[in-house]
């Protein structure tokens, strides 16, 4: 292709509208700023930035002290034992969790499920808790 085909056109003046004025070059700007050439990118970064934990594994003596603590709690469980319960929180996207931390009224703890219910109806795994410490009160 040569440029010589397009040569009269390089040097030739903008067309201007007679019915239209020019639009200033700050608005023409703007025109394109809601453009977003990737989509989901900020959404991605941050995602990828977001840090989760890794799972602890307890020790047989750690796993041995938590199971006494749920049966002492079990032995008073018509009275609804409060407790504070740490336990992990497996993330929807990304490998890894966090862990969280509660308190909260026991309602039933079933060994054959391997977990303890809230009184909100809520469900937690005993495998996924690192520690449990009943209201002084009880257990």
């Amino acid at each position: 292709m040569s440029i010589d085909k397009y040569k009269d056109m390089l040097y030739m003046d903008r067309p201007v509208s007679r019915k239209h004025k020019p639009m200033p070059l700050e608005n023409r700007a703007a025109q394109f700023a809601p453009f977003a050439a990737l989509t989901g990118y900020d959404d991605a970064v941050t995602e990828t930035a977001r840090l989760t934990e890794s799972k602890i594994e307890l020790s047989e003596e750690k796993k041995a002290e938590l199971d006494q603590i749920l049966s002492n709690l079990n032995l008073v469980i018509s009275e609804h034992p409060k407790a504070t319960i740490t336990y992990f929180v497996p993330d929807e996207v990304k490998a890894g969790g966090e862990y969280v931390t509660i308190s909260a009224n026991i309602r039933k703890i079933d060994s054959v499920s391997r977990s303890v219910m809230l009184m909100d109806k809520s469900t937690i795994a005993i495998d996924d808790i690192i520690s449990i410490e009943p209201d002084s009160a009880e257990a």
